[in-house]
């Protein structure tokens, strides 16, 4: 894991449908082959965060299922 500045203008960045669309207090994520880079959303011009893939789609899956039938 890393916090590196990184290239960033040319990545398809998206965040989770649940954001909406007006809300800025979210994380973003764009893929590369080998590297899940995380973002936040207010600064989008700022550091990035590098995890392997794998280790983004545990976290975000752990983050799913504890928070399942909550509002």
């Amino acid at each position: 894991m890393s916090a590196r500045p990184t290239a960033t203008h040319q990545l398809a960045w998206f965040k989770s449908s649940y954001s909406g669309a007006n809300t800025t207090e979210c994380v973003e994520c764009a893929y590369l082959p080998h590297v899940a880079l995380i973002r936040d959303s207010k600064y989008s011009s700022g550091p990035t965060l590098s995890v392997e893939p794998q280790a983004w789609l545990r976290f975000v899956g752990s983050v799913s299922h504890a928070t399942q039938g909550r509002p």
